[in-house]
């Protein structure tokens, strides 16, 4: 385990100093806990990313045709 150093304004110290009593637990393993979550989070997006871009790219169109005019895509139905 590391040491670090963190900033935080007095009235988020405040919180987290009684979320960790109530939780019986400490703020540095709050804060440990946060960042672990954030980290696992990342992780997951970046393998989606790099499962999503070694997929080959879909058509927009099929072949041999043009592609639709704006106004056909954002047609509305007015009411």
């Amino acid at each position: 385990m590391r040491n670090i150093t963190i900033t935080v304004e007095e009235k988020v110290a405040r919180w987290a100093r009684v979320w960790a009593a109530r939780h019986d637990s400490s703020v540095s393993r709050l804060v440990g806990a946060l960042l672990a979550e954030k980290m696992e989070r990342d992780r997951g997006y970046q393998a989606a990313m790099r499962r999503d871009m070694v997929r080959p790219p879909l058509p927009l169109k099929a072949s041999g045709t043009s592609y639709p005019k704006r106004g056909e895509l954002h047609e509305r139905s007015v009411r």
